[in-house]
């Protein structure tokens, strides 16, 4: 008595891990999306630089 339940007790680590990995997937693709930006920036530099 008082104790969580088994099944209680991993849906809430399950909800813990997908709130992980979410926050995890939106760095992640904060960090492409500067990678993306860089890029255009350097090779419109390079383009520039070659004329």
């Amino acid at each position: 008595q008082g104790k969580t339940p088994k099944a209680l007790s991993d849906n809430t680590r399950t909800k813990y891990e997908i709130r992980k990995l979410r926050k995890k997937l939106q760095r992640i693709e904060m960090e492409n999306e500067i990678l993306k930006k860089a890029t255009a920036l350097l090779m419109s530099d390079s383009l520039n630089s070659s004329r």
